[in-house]
């Protein structure tokens, strides 16, 4: 299934209610998820991080679909046609 199918099927299912919740909501549950990766993350527990990757992804998904945000096609744009890692600070 690709990207954008899955961001229809999830806006189909969920964007009356993420309607009514608004953006800072959304944001919110968003950083409360990554909080919950931070801390799988930090313990090693492949299956919490999987699960909370999974939680992650879907809020973002969540928020490009209320702000109307094709998101395969910003990915595409800027991560496979330019490479932005050139420009990160990496310890040598």
């Amino acid at each position: 299934m690709e990207l954008s199918e899955i961001m229809l099927r999830i806006k189909e299912k969920y964007h009356e209610t993420d309607s009514k919740s608004g953006a800072l909501f959304l944001l919110a549950v968003f950083f409360e998820e990554a909080g919950e990766l931070a801390e799988a993350v930090r313990k090693s527990e492949v299956d919490s991080v999987r699960e909370e990757l999974a939680d992650c992804l879907f809020m973002v998904m969540s928020l490009a679909n209320y702000f109307e945000v094709e998101i395969e096609e910003k990915l595409i744009e800027k991560y496979l046609k330019d490479d932005p890692s050139s420009r990160w600070d990496l310890p040598s």
